[in-house]
């Protein structure tokens, strides 16, 4: 766990002092040192190796209700911007709000990484040796295995931030993920597979992965001769993966509560109180979880994490705020403002969505199905407000209750309302998953986040299979 100390070192001392105006009725001043590596490999060779190091932060002011927000490259000037911000505020050509913000402590700390494996203090030549061995395994696995491709990437963010509500923050932030994705081809189509890592802690979970990669290029050449699967209306049992992902994208982004402001059927349907599914059913966000890459102590704004319940006993019982959003909703904030960058501000965003635990075993979850299908992981999709498209990775037909064969092209639509209510269990193995990729929202991605659930058994779900 990362050590929190009262903060005492000199850039915080010397941006305290340009924070204290009373001109303004807010300022917050965040300088940032990054620091990203990125790998890619294909076959048996390294496509992209990339080492960077870039310097620079921000200004936003709060001024009559307008946000004048400044980011700048390096550390010079520090006083011009801020007078730069006040200017843009002042002028009224800022982004408007609501005019006010949530009051909230002034959080005073220095956190410092505690690293189970330091990547920083592995040589590139090294993490792409580690990428390398992994394209060797898949590709010995089976005989129709074509293509192996690999993305490794790491960042580190050494961030100070200040504001003249007496918040003084120095933070270490890592960010580390990628994928192996395995490709077989034969005369009769094309299929993938790929095995996903991500930390916030700890490059260890790059190593060891050769039993996963053996596994996912199996899984794809038994996909080729797979049939297509019949579209129609099923009983889905989703593995903790492919659950998360749908907390996370159908859910997840209607939570966000700067999305519902201004939109009054959306609130209309997310209003607090309403039942969803069943009574176990528990949704909730979290940034607290160390070594997840939603791991988020204080959020960009100085808000202290806490854990956020949305669905709670199956009634919608909260939603992810700012300190702004939190004002228009009269509500507290929640620590969801996060800024992927020093050139962004910050929005409310998701951090570590998790579906909890139920008390159906993995078994029971397919008793009395008499055909349905089981799917597992996604290979992407899509959401439109309320309704939503995800292809899953894997799909398998369940036939009076057991799983008999790979089925190909299995894509799950639906309204996320309805899918909420066909519900029927809630299993108890509870998984976390870390992915490589990320969330994109108003220009700002991939933010890292995660998602932890466990299998889900949903009556009535749309499926459709696509052509090859």
């Amino acid at each position: 766990m990362p050590q929190n100390h009262v903060a005492d070192d000199g850039v915080l001392a010397t941006l305290q002092t340009l924070a204290m105006r009373d001109d303004v009725d807010e300022l917050e001043i965040r300088l940032e040192i990054n620091e990203t590596t990125q790998i890619d490999t294909l076959h048996n060779r390294i496509t992209r190796q990339i080492h960077n190091v870039d310097v620079g932060g921000n200004v936003r002011v709060l001024l009559h209700g307008v946000y004048g927000f400044v980011h700048f490259d390096g550390w010079d000037n520090l006083g011009d911007h801020v007078n730069e911000a006040i200017m843009l505020a002042a002028s009224g050509y800022g982004v408007r709000t609501a005019g006010r913000t949530s009051d909230v402590s002034g959080v005073r700390l220095i956190q410092r990484l505690a690293f189970k494996e330091n990547p920083l203090a592995i040589s590139l030549e090294a993490k792409g040796a580690v990428l390398l061995h992994y394209a060797d395994v898949a590709r010995s696995a089976h005989p129709t295995i074509k293509s192996v491709s690999t993305r490794y990437f790491d960042r580190y963010r050494h961030l100070w931030f200040v504001n003249n509500r007496g918040s003084a923050i120095e933070q270490e932030k890592l960010d580390l993920g990628g994928n192996i994705v395995v490709v077989a081809r034969d005369r009769q189509g094309v299929a993938q597979r790929g095995v996903s890592f991500g930390s916030s802690n700890d490059f260890g979970v790059v190593r060891s992965l050769e039993d996963e990669v053996h596994a996912a290029a199996l899984t794809a050449a038994s996909l080729l001769d797979a049939p297509e699967i019949a579209g129609g209306e099923y009983t889905v049992v989703v593995d903790p993966h492919l659950a998360g992902v749908f907390a996370h994208e159908a859910f997840g982004h209607l939570s966000e509560a700067d999305g519902q402001v201004g939109d009054p059927g959306l609130l209309a349907q997310m209003y607090l109180g309403r039942h969803f599914g069943p009574a176990n059913l528990h949704i909730y966000d979290t940034g607290r979880d160390a070594g997840s890459r939603g791991y988020l102590p204080v959020d960009d704004e100085g808000v202290v994490a806490q854990d956020v319940d949305l669905i709670k006993d199956g009634v919608l019982v909260g939603r992810l705020h700012s300190r702004e959003t939190a004002s228009r909703f009269g509500e507290s904030p929640t620590g969801n403002a996060r800024a992927l960058h020093y050139r962004f501000p910050p929005i409310v965003r998701m951090r570590n969505t998790v579906i909890g635990p139920g008390d159906t075993t993995f078994e029971d979850l397919f008793q009395g199905i008499a055909k349905g299908i089981y799917a597992k992981g996604s290979l992407g999709g899509q959401t439109n407000g309320e309704l939503f498209t995800f292809l899953a990775a894997e799909a398998y037909l369940i036939e009076d209750g057991q799983v008999t064969r790979p089925l190909r092209n299995a894509v799950l639509t639906g309204n996320v309302f309805s899918t909420l209510a066909n519900i029927t269990a809630v299993g108890n193995d509870f998984t976390r998953y870390e992915s490589g990729g990320g969330c994109g929202k108003a220009g700002q991605m991939p933010l890292p986040v995660s998602h932890h659930a466990p299998s889900l058994r949903i009556e009535r779900c749309l499926v459709g299979g696509r052509g090859r």
